[in-house]
C-alpha cells in the first residue's frame, strides 16, 4: 500500500467537517496528521507526504495552561513548505484520547495517543501476567472514550489459555479478549476484525509483553526492533522509545507506544470506572446506603456478593484503590487550578496603590 496522503491515515469526510467547522481552511494552512513524536519535533504526514514539524510559540505557551501539548494521532493545522519544516498552528478537537498521570509529584496529565478507535491492551501469558493491572489499562481506555480489548499474547507459553481468558473476562466485563502467539501464527485473523481502513488502533502494555513483536506480525515484515525478555521474571526492556504511528496492509494505523512499568491514571470523570467495574456499580443500586462506601457499612450489597462467592474480593480492592487515587488526584488539579487561576490575576504595586488613592481624592 501506497503510505503516501493523509486518506491512508485516516482523513475522512468527518475530519473535513471538523476542519471547516474549525474555520481553519486558509489558504497557508493545511492539515496534517502527527505520526511520530521525538521530543521536540514531530514527523508529520499531509496531503504530499511526510514532513518534519514543530509547535508554534502561540500553541506552545497555550500548552502550558492546559497542560496537553500535540500527541502522536492529533490532526493539527500546519503552514510552510512542505520541503522545509512545518509549523503546527492548531490542533483540531479530539474525538478520543489515551492518557495518564504523568509522572513526578506535579499533578499533570500525559497524553500518550489521540483520535484512537481502538486500544489494544497487550498482556503476555508469562510470569508477568497481572490482572490488576489489567484493570487499569481498561480503565485508561474508558476514560478517554477508546474501546479496550484485551490481547493476550505468547498463548505458546501457557498451559492453560482457556482458563486465563476466563479470568480476563472476569475483571473485564463487556470487553473482548484474544489469545495470539505470533510464534505460531495464531489469532491473526481475530485481530484483523479490528483494523478496518480508516481506523486507527493503538498498542499498550507492560515492558516485555510482545508489542513490538505483535507490530512486525501485523506489519508482515520487521520495522520495530524485538528483544528478548528475562526468563526469571519476564520482564523486558523499552524497545519502543517513542510513538509511533505505521499504515498496516489491512488499511488501518496503529500507534505503538512505549511499554510502562508504572500506570498512574488519569481521571476523566466516574464514567470510565462505572464501565470498568460495571458489576460493582450495578451491586451498588442493591447497597442500604446511597453513599456507601463498600467497606464496612451494614446492608452493603457488594460485601455480600464476596461472601456468597458471586464477586471476587480482590477485584473490589482494586476498584476502591482506583477510586480514591483518582479522587486524590482530582483534589491535586483542583488545588494546582485554583494557584493558577490566583497567579493569573494582576497584582497591584505600592506605585499603583498610590496612584489608584490619589485618583478617589481627586474624585472625591
Amino acid at each position: 500500500m501506497e503510505n503516501k496522503g493523509i486518506e491512508n491515515y485516516g482523513w475522512s469526510a468527518a475530519w473535513e467537517k471538523r476542519w471547516s467547522e474549525e474555520q481553519l481552511g486558509l489558504e497557508s494552512r493545511r492539515p496534517a496528521r502527527i505520526i511520530a513524536d521525538h521530543g521536540h519535533m514531530q514527523r508529520l504526514i499531509t496531503a504530499d507526504g511526510e514532513c518534519w514539524g514543530k509547535v508554534s510559540g502561540k500553541l506552545r505557551h497555550d500548552n502550558l495552561e492546559t497542560g496537553l501539548a500535540p500527541a502522536v494521532g492529533d490532526w493539527v493545522a500546519v503552514a510552510g513548505e512542505q520541503g522545509e519544516e512545518v509549523i503546527i498552528h492548531h490542533v483540531l478537537p479530539r474525538q478520543s484520547r489515551v492518557s495518564r498521570q504523568a509522572a513526578g509529584p506535579v499533578t499533570k496529565e500525559q497524553l500518550i495517543a489521540a483520535n484512537v478507535d481502538t486500544l489494544l491492551i497487550v498482556a503476555a501469558l508469562n510470569h508477568d501476567f497481572n490482572l490488576r493491572r489489567l484493570e487499569r489499562y481498561v480503565l485508561m481506555a474508558w476514560n478517554g472514550g477508546v474501546r479496550p480489548v484485551i490481547v493476550l499474547s505468547k498463548s505458546d507459553l501457557c498451559d492453560d489459555v482457556q482458563g486465563r481468558i476466563r479470568e480476563v473476562e472476569g475483571i473485564a466485563p463487556g470487553v473482548e479478549v484474544l489469545a495470539i502467539s505470533a510464534i505460531e501464527g495464531q489469532g491473526k485473523e481475530m485481530l484483523e476484525t479490528y483494523l478496518k481502513p480508516g481506523a486507527t488502533v493503538a498498542l499498550t502494555g507492560s515492558s516485555g509483553s510482545g508489542k513490538s513483536t505483535l507490530v512486525n506480525w501485523m506489519m508482515g515484515k520487521d520495522v520495530q526492533i524485538t528483544q528478548s525478555v528475562r526468563e526469571g521474571d519476564s520482564r523486558g526492556r523499552h524497545t519502543t522509545t517513542h510513538r509511533e504511528m505505521f499504515v498496516l496492509p489491512q488499511g488501518a494505523v496503529l500507534i505503538d507506544t512505549p511499554g510502562m512499568r508504572e500506570l498512574h491514571l488519569w481521571d476523566e470523570g466516574e464514567e470510565g470506572l462505572s464501565q470498568a467495574f460495571g458489576e460493582i456499580e450495578e451491586l451498588s443500586g442493591a447497597c442500604r446506603f446511597m453513599d456507601c462506601s463498600h467497606t464496612k457499612e451494614e446492608g452493603c450489597a457488594v460485601k455480600e456478593a464476596i461472601a456468597n462467592g458471586e464477586l471476587d474480593e480482590k477485584r473490589l480492592n482494586n476498584f476502591l484503590k482506583m477510586q480514591k487515587e483518582m479522587q486524590y488526584q482530582r483534589r491535586k488539579e483542583e488545588v494546582a487550578s485554583r494557584k493558577r487561576t490566583a497567579s493569573s490575576k494582576p497584582v497591584k504595586t505600592r506605585k499603583a496603590k498610590h496612584a489608584h488613592r490619589a485618583k478617589d481624592w481627586e474624585q472625591d
